[in-house]
């Protein structure tokens, strides 16, 4: 369920109302501040060259393909979607309804080339636009259309370029040639379930066998699953849309994967499903071997197996289990080319690695995730210290000492290919982008990296948010003040809150400070704390939140609101509201109605009211199966907690929401109306969880009407 948004280029050409505040509109027309700032990079295996997507500045949305030669710093246009389809307007709608769900998935809002598979050595590129699959010679810059069988979708180059896989119509197919590689059964193929894309880090469903003779294809059978529907009342002509939904406790989609050969042959491979059915990974590791990753319903055991591609037999080569449940560590588990296994290893306080089961040493780091190999040792992004920052390290597999690549407070993140090194670190001094070519940061000489060109806006504030642990469970928090606060004048609290599992609200990046700086300048002190349950503080912290989502998160809000004031006297307690999205919608409706002692407004986005009726793979990770843990899911359920509202609620939600589906928040303004307790509902026609092409800004100006008026 974690919900930030992503920060990919949303349209703004829909436009319904003009949004006067000065920074809202510059927000709204860069993108929050991402348009024309680079994003998904592709090192070629050699690292002589990578690949990007960017627009042309600060108020484009179209996003273009460029390829950087590492060694000279020359950057070409290669793929441009004004030229190819002129006219184009990239409108949602015109996406197939498979790519449209996928990006949900994955937070992508683009409005040019969302997003692109290349060949190792980058020489081909392949994407879609509206459907219409193109194929880029990246040294020449050309791309030619290919002809489809249908609207295509998630297009994949075999290793020549020469070959494409698409799906069309939940239809595998391989260009050239119009007949399907997949046979027609009824089933999804080549696609990721919603399991899978939505809470299991994988969001493909088909892989090329290295030689080009073949692909390995997920087959998704959802026909057990029950169905979401979504009608817009803003169109009462138009049919529903439908969808397959995993809900807790009920069914998943039976996934299998199957090895098509371009020569005909099929080969199932087989582990036991029954008792591992989430594939959360899948890859070649040669022709003649394939490595999956799959997990048991509640996520305790995760297995790495391997498969023989010719008869489908798969082993075990690792399992790593935990009695709450195996939090994912990207980049693990996995086997190093010297053939050792790379596998999480958790300690009460600390996120760490093994190889063949023998604890490396990582004192003193938490690791968040594995890159991938620089110079024969491990490229991790890792936490040192204070959680709001994030560094880079070399972990060296043989028992070396940790090296420290990155310098200075902030989140840092890496990208490695041969003796090529891309960061990113991002702080209060801004974001910067720098490519090292055959050397380190320890080696570096003047002029010895590359800085990638960035055309997005600068950011209006130089925000500095007070930052603290506090209580004895050491919570994350922040405190930001209007720029003209004077000490001494008392401010009402805005508790801007997710609180959830798999997001960091407290983190040394400039552009999630800027929204909460606005909202400081309305006269407010914002306030945002990370509550147990939430990452990168400790496994133990995480864990706080097994089989009960909120007496931590809860607890713990109301104690940081307590302690920070009892440090910043200008905060009123007597005037607190609390906003937030999806799981922060959760707990703003959470706040005010179990505790109006101490929240007195709150405006909940797209909340999950009864958690009985979201996902399956989110939801019992934490919870359990409903059928076993029926008090703990009661206790989570805010219906039941309707009759006591006595505070003011605004609750949001888009109408085409299919992560939180809107019958959450209808359900609980159902049982309030029932009480006969007032509330206001804003429904969303035609917005997603996503809140894209300027709503997010509009959505601001509505609550921030509704908390002045509620809290004075």
């Amino acid at each position: 369920m974690t919900d930030y948004w992503s920060g990919h280029a949303p349209r703004d050409h829909d436009r319904a109302v003009t949004i006067t505040d000065a920074f809202l509109a510059l927000s709204a027309r860069t993108g929050r501040f991402t348009h024309g700032a680079p994003r998904a990079y592709t090192l070629a295996e050699d690292g002589t060259r990578l690949l990007l997507l960017r627009s042309a500045g600060p108020e484009d949305p179209v996003e273009r393909l460029h390829l950087l030669d590492t060694a000279t710093g020359e950057e070409r246009t290669v793929a441009d979607p004004a030229a190819l389809l002129p006219g184009r307007t990239g409108r949602r709608d015109d996406l197939p309804a498979v790519e449209r769900r996928l990006r949900e998935r994955t937070r992508l809002v683009a409005a040019g080339i969302g997003g692109y598979a290349a060949t190792a050595d980058l020489a081909v590129a392949v994407f879609t636009l509206d459907g219409r699959l193109f194929r880029t010679d990246t040294a020449t810059g050309t791309s030619d259309e290919l002809p489809t069988a249908g609207p295509a979708f998630d297009p994949r180059p075999d290793a020549t370029g020469q070959r494409v896989a698409y799906v069309a119509d939940d239809t595998l197919y391989v260009t050239p040639g119009p007949d399907p590689l997949s046979p027609a059964d009824g089933a999804r193929w080549g696609v990721a379930e919603f399991a899978a894309a939505e809470e299991l880090g994988r969001a493909r469903g088909h892989w090329w066998r290295p030689d080009g003779g073949a692909l390995l294809a997920a087959r998704v059978d959802e026909s057990a699953l029950p169905r979401r529907y979504f009608a817009d009342p803003a169109h009462p002509a138009e049919a529903p849309e439908d969808f397959a939904y995993p809900q807790a406790g009920g069914p998943n989609a039976d996934v299998q994967l199957w090895v098509l050969g371009l020569d005909g042959g099929r080969v199932r491979l087989r582990w036991d499903a029954d008792a591992f059915p989430y594939l959360c990974a899948a890859s070649w590791a040669s022709d003649h071997e394939l490595l999956l990753t799959v997990a048991d319903r509640l996520q305790q055991n995760v297995l790495l197996l391997t498969a023989d591609p010719a008869t489908g037999r798969t082993r075990e080569l690792s399992r790593t289990t935990d009695e709450f449940w195996v939090d994912d560590l990207p980049g693990t588990p996995d086997r190093l080319p010297d053939g050792r296994l790379l596998t999480v290893h958790d300690t009460p306080h600390a996120r760490g690695l093994a190889l063949d089961g023998k604890p490396l040493d990582t004192t003193g780091l938490q690791i968040r995730r594995v890159v991938g190999r620089l110079r024969g040792r491990l490229l991790c992004e890792t936490g040192q210290g204070d959680p709001a920052d994030q560094y880079v390290h070399l972990i060296d597999p043989d028992g070396g000492a940790p090296e420290l690549l990155t310098t200075g407070p902030g989140v840092h993140s890496a990208l490695a290919a041969a003796d090529t090194l891309l960061l990113t670190s991002a702080s209060a001094d801004g974001i910067h982008r720098r490519v090292l070519r055959g050397v380190l940061p320890s080696d570096l000489e003047d002029g010895a990296e590359l800085p990638l060109t960035d055309l997005s806006a600068a950011l209006p504030y130089p925000v500095r948010p007070r930052l603290a642990r506090v209580t004895d469970r050491g919570l994350p928090t922040a405190v930001v003040y209007p720029r003209d606060h004077v000490p001494g004048r008392r401010l009402p609290v805005l508790l801007d809150v997710y609180g959830g599992p798999g997001y960091q609200a407290v983190a040394a990046e400039p552009r999630r400070w800027q929204l909460r700086q606005w909202w400081a300048d309305q006269g407010f002190a914002v306030v945002t704390t990370d509550n147990r349950g939430t990452p990168f503080v400790s496994p133990d912290f995480t864990r706080a939140i097994f089989r009960r989502f909120s007496e931590a998160a809860l607890d713990d809000q109301v104690d940081a609101l307590r302690a920070l004031a009892a440090h910043h006297p200008d905060l009123d307690l007597g005037r607190v509201g609390v906003r937030g999205w999806s799981y922060g919608g959760y707990f703003a409706a959470l706040a005010v109605l179990r505790r109006p002692d101490v929240f007195h407004a709150a405006c909940a986005g797209a909340p999950p009211t009864d958690f009985r009726q979201y996902d399956t793979a989110y939801t019992e990770r934490y919870l359990g199966l409903p059928q076993d843990n029926p008090e703990g899911y009661a206790a989570d359920c805010l219906l039941a907690d309707a009759p006591g509202l006595t505070r003011p609620l605004l609750l949001i939600h888009g109408l085409a929401d299919d992560n939180v589906h809107p019958s959450h928040t209808l359900l609980l303004s159902q049982a309030l109306t029932t009480a006969g307790r007032p509330h206001a509902v804003l429904p969303l026609p035609g917005v997603t969880h996503m809140t894209p092409d300027g709503m997010n800004e509009r959505l601001t100006l509505a609550e921030l009407s509704f908390l002045r008026a509620a809290l004075g």
